[in-house]
């Protein structure tokens, strides 16, 4: 079930269990939309990082998870459980990030997100942002004390749409999936249980 504040997140199992632990994001999204069978985990990533980076093979609890599906111009669909990121460049031109984790590696992007409230974090930064203020923001992405700020607009989504005046390259949980002028994201709530 959808968290929902004050809530306790997940559940304790009542014995170990060895989970299926799959390498990356990216890994565990294709695992999911392929129906795998059995327990999953994921033992490295921005998701395991959510999660609070379990070390162990053996997992003791579970945790509902939500699922971004990503259409690109209408007809490349490509599924996340972490970020989808769409840029041109870092230092100009507008970059949109949808984050159903906090972290996109090293950077606290949406310090709000949460993988399992039914709804993505969106950040989008205005193409006109100066150079001297995106290096003031890159410098406070780490703590994610990079917002608020006037030139990039968040807000929560259960699901959007992002059109481009020029192709964007896009990445989706940290892969890089070509270009689009125009991006679809959704959440499906609930889509998946992960040990940890």
């Amino acid at each position: 079930m959808t968290i929902r504040p004050g809530w306790t997140w997940g559940r304790r199992l009542d014995q170990s269990v060895r989970p299926n632990r799959l390498a990356d994001d990216a890994a565990l999204a294709a695992a999911v939309v392929a129906g795998k069978e059995g327990p999953l985990a994921v033992a490295a990533g921005d998701l395991h990082r959510a999660v609070g980076a379990p070390s162990s093979s053996h997992s003791a609890h579970v945790v509902d998870v939500d699922l971004l599906e990503v259409t690109l111009d209408g007809d490349r669909r490509f599924y996340a459980v972490a970020h989808v990121v769409a840029r041109r460049g870092w230092w100009r031109g507008r970059l949109v990030a949808v984050c159903n984790v906090d972290y996109v590696g090293e950077w606290n992007v949406a310090p709000r997100a949460h993988p399992n409230d039914g709804r993505a974090d969106v950040l989008d930064v205005a193409p006109d942002m100066g150079l001297r203020a995106r290096w003031q923001a890159r410098r406070r992405l780490a703590q994610g004390t990079h917002v608020p700020h006037p030139h990039i607009a968040g807000r929560s989504v259960r699901q959007a749409t992002f059109e481009f005046d020029r192709e964007m390259r896009v990445w989706v949980d940290g892969v890089d999936v070509g270009r689009a002028r125009r991006i679809d994201v959704s959440v499906r709530p609930d889509a998946f249980e992960l040990h940890v």
